[in-house]
C-alpha cells in the first residue's frame, strides 16, 4: 500500500483553504491522502470528483468523518459511483483480543465496551459516556431534530434504552415521552443514522402471517446503554434487570460489527410469531438462514435451546444453529453449536 499524506479539516487553516480555495488545497498532495471531517467543507467533495476522474486512478483519496449523516449526504450528491464506502464501528471483541487485549466477563465488556480511548488513555467508562452523550447526543443529534427542549430529549432516550431489545411500541413510548408517535419515529431515524442506536427488523418470508411486523433496536456501543440505565460499574450489569436484554445487545452488535468488518451489508434479523415462537437473531446468506439464540447464562440447560428446535420445525431453510450464552463452546450431536459470547465473529467466517 502506498504511503498516505493525511489531512484534518477540523485544523482551521486547513479547513479555511479547502472552503476558501479548494483547487489550491488539493494541489498540495501528489499522491495519496486521507482527508478526515470531510463534512466540514462538503463543497470539497465537488472537486474531489474533478481529481477522481482526471487522474482515473482507484484508493487516491480517502475521506473519513464522524458525522455520518453530512458525510452521506455529501458523498451520494458529489461522487456517486466513484466510492467505496465502509462503516466503522466500535472496537469487536475479536479486535481487541488480536490486539491482547481481554476481559473476563460479559459483564465487564458491557460496560467498559469499545471506545479507543478508553484503552489507549484508561479513561473511566462513565465519564467518557457522560462526555459522548454531552457532546455528540445531547449537541449534534439535537441539532439534527431541531429540539428546544432538551430535557424531553433526555426524558425519550431514557426511556427508549429501558426498551432495548423488545418489540418497541411507538405509541406507548410516545405517550409515556408526551410526543406524537410521529415524532418518536422521525428521533429514532435521526439516531439510527447517526450510529447510535440499531434497527434489527423481524424475518417474516415463508413463515406465513402470523409473524410480527414490529423491529426491535438496540445501541451501537453499550457502554452509551449502560450509561443511559444508570451503570457505574460492571458488578451493576448482573444485577440489573435488564440484564438479558444488555447481553444480547452486546452479542447481536458484535454479530453486526462481525458482518460489516468484512466489508458485507449486515443480513440480520430476529423472528417472533403470534403462537409465541421466536429466536433471537437470523442470519441470512444467500436462501439459507443461521439461528441463533442469545441468553446470559454461564451454565447450559436444555430450555436454553428450546426457540431453536422451534424454529428448525418452522423452516427447511435453517442451515445452522447456534446458542450464544456465557459458557463453555460444544457441539451437540444434531450439529447445533453452543458458543461462548466473545467467539461470536466465528459464525460469519
Amino acid at each position: 500500500m502506498s504511503a498516505y499524506e493525511y489531512a484534518n479539516l477540523e485544523l482551521p487553516i486547513d479547513r479555511q483553504l479547502a472552503s476558501d480555495d479548494p483547487k489550491a488545497f488539493l494541489a498540495q498532495f501528489q499522491g495519496n491522502v486521507i482527508l478526515d471531517e470531510i463534512q466540514r467543507v462538503p463543497d470539497l467533495l465537488s472537486y474531489i470528483q474533478v481529481e477522481v476522474d482526471k487522474r482515473k486512478c482507484n484508493g487516491q483519496f480517502v475521506i473519513t468523518g464522524s458525522h455520518q449523516m453530512a458525510l452521506h449526504d455529501a458523498i451520494t450528491q458529489s461522487l456517486a459511483g466513484r466510492t467505496g464506502i465502509l462503516n466503522l464501528y466500535p472496537f469487536s471483541i475479536s479486535e481487541l483480543t488480536d490486539a491482547e487485549i481481554t476481559l473476563k466477563r460479559a459483564e465487564n465488556y458491557i460496560y467498559k465496551v469499545f471506545l479507543p480511548r478508553i484503552y489507549d488513555q484508561q479513561q473511566r467508562p462513565t465519564q467518557a459516556y457522560s462526555n459522548y452523550y454531552q457532546t455528540y447526543v445531547e449537541r449534534d443529534v439535537r441539532q439534527l431534530i431541531n429540539l428546544k427542549d432538551l430535557a424531553l430529549f433526555e426524558k425519550f432516550i431514557k426511556l427508549f434504552a429501558g426498551r432495548v431489545g423488545q418489540l418497541l411500541d411507538y405509541t406507548s413510548l410516545a405517550n409515556d415521552v408526551g410526543v406524537s408517535q410521529k415524532t418518536i419515529k422521525n428521533w429514532l431515524s435521526i439516531l439510527e443514522a447517526s450510529f447510535v442506536i440499531y434497527k434489527l427488523s423481524p424475518y417474516y418470508q415463508d413463515f406465513g402471517k402470523r409473524v410480527v411486523k414490529s423491529p426491535k433496536y438496540y445501541f451501537i456501543d453499550t457502554g452509551l446503554l449502560a450509561f443511559l440505565l444508570g451503570i457505574e460499574n460492571p458488578s451493576q450489569v448482573s444485577r440489573d434487570p435488564l440484564v438479558g436484554q444488555l447481553f444480547e445487545n452486546l452479542v447481536i452488535i458484535e454479530c453486526l460489527k462481525a458482518q460489516a468488518n468484512q466489508g458485507k451489508i449486515p443480513s440480520l434479523y430476529f423472528f417472533r410469531d403470534s403462537n409465541g415462537n421466536e429466536v433471537d437473531l437470523l442470519f441470512q446468506k444467500g436462501r439459507t438462514l443461521t439461528a441463533i439464540e442469545i441468553k446470559s447464562s454461564p451454565t447450559y440447560n436444555p430450555a436454553l435451546v428450546k426457540g431453536l428446535k422451534k424454529i428448525e420445525a418452522l423452516s427447511d431453510g435453517i442451515l445452522k444453529s447456534y446458542l450464544v450464552y456465557s459458557g463453555d463452546t460444544f457441539k451437540f450431536s444434531d450439529g447445533t453449536i453452543a458458543l461462548k459470547y466473545n467467539q461470536v465473529h466465528q459464525i460469519f467466517t
